[in-house]
């Protein structure tokens, strides 16, 4: 697929200098670097303008939440670019949608710049440069990572961050980890001029979007597009073929979005698995993405099924 790296987090060029992350007399010179910004995370929600990042200089009192060292995310046209996990700081309100499936919130730190604020990334990702969006999400699964990967899978002691944050060891047994990205398939499934889309449970009424689920151990994409779609909606599917992929930092996820084309077109829906799923022609699809259907809502903007579906729409796969 031509345009596959216009998908949103994908594209922009970022040099992530990854050769510099072991040398801590380097970071320590770019960290003294006047030129060097920051990006501050509250819980997985990047520091946003209205439609930028919120980058801040080191040093910045917001980053001084920040109880360990700074992730480095590498460097945006020379000027190095970090990440710090402020999740300590406490706001004087937490809202019931922290952590839903979307957070129209914004937590603005009193000490930051307005009218800078602590949004939902899938709120704000379609409006950020590609560059900004590439930081942002690396920012994000990085930082999520740390959070959640705090003791050592091998001893169960305490690990400390390392090289420069893409690394966690253990000064107990010595184990090393390391940052992980789940493979999950994202399909779009045709059969003649319809395409199959599903949805969750949980989700506003009227959302469809393409059936998706994880690569198993010792499974090909291809083979996953295959079991995913018969397990979810009982259709089997026959050639398959990979179209574009996608970061998801939701929370660390990376999409294969292949387009498979089905061979059956009787639904069984798994009740397990997803709530429904149906088989939507081209000429209602044009009317969901303009807006114009009252029984169908298009995949959100910025997730690459909405990305796949457009391009599938306007003849654009190939």
């Amino acid at each position: 697929m031509r345009i596959a790296e216009q998908v949103t987090f994908g594209g922009s060029g970022l040099d992530r200098a990854a050769e510099r992350r072991g040398k801590s007399a380097e970071i320590a010179r770019l960290l003294a670097d006047p030129g060097t910004r920051a990006l501050a995370l509250w819980r997985g929600k990047p520091l946003m303008a209205k439609d930028s990042a919120g980058w801040l200089p080191i040093g910045h009192v917001v980053l001084a939440e920040a109880a360990e060292a700074p992730v480095f995310l590498g460097l945006d046209d020379g000027a190095a670019r970090f990440a710090y996990d402020v999740s300590a700081w406490e706001p004087p309100e937490v809202p019931p949608t922290l952590g839903a499936f979307y957070d129209p919130s914004r937590q603005a730190h009193p000490a930051a710049p307005a009218p800078l604020a602590f949004a939902e990334l899938r709120a704000v990702m379609t409006q950020m440069t590609p560059r900004d969006a590439e930081l942002v999400a690396t920012a994000k699964a990085l930082t999520g990572w740390h959070a959640t990967h705090r003791f050592c899978a091998q001893c169960g002691e305490p690990t400390a961050i390392a090289m420069s944050g893409w690394q966690r060891d253990c000064p107990a047994c010595g184990a090393h980890h390391f940052p992980r990205t789940d493979p999950v398939v994202i399909m779009l499934i045709t059969r003649g001029n319809a395409v199959l889309v599903g949805r969750s449970k949980g989700w506003p009424e009227g959302l469809y979007s393409l059936l998706a689920g994880f690569v198993e151990p010792g499974e090909t994409i291809e083979a996953a597009v295959r079991r995913e779609t018969f397990e979810e909606a009982g259709v089997r599917v026959g050639p398959v073929r990979y179209l574009a992929s996608q970061p998801w930092p939701f929370p660390s996820s990376l999409m294969f979005g292949c387009h498979g084309e089905a061979t059956s077109d009787a639904i069984t829906v798994d009740p397990n698995e997803i709530d429904d799923a149906i088989w939507v022609g081209r000429e209602e699809m044009m009317d969901v993405f303009a807006g114009n259907s009252t029984r169908l809502k298009p995949a959100r903007e910025g997730a690459i099924a909405h990305f796949l579906l457009r391009n599938w729409l306007a003849d654009r796969l190939d």
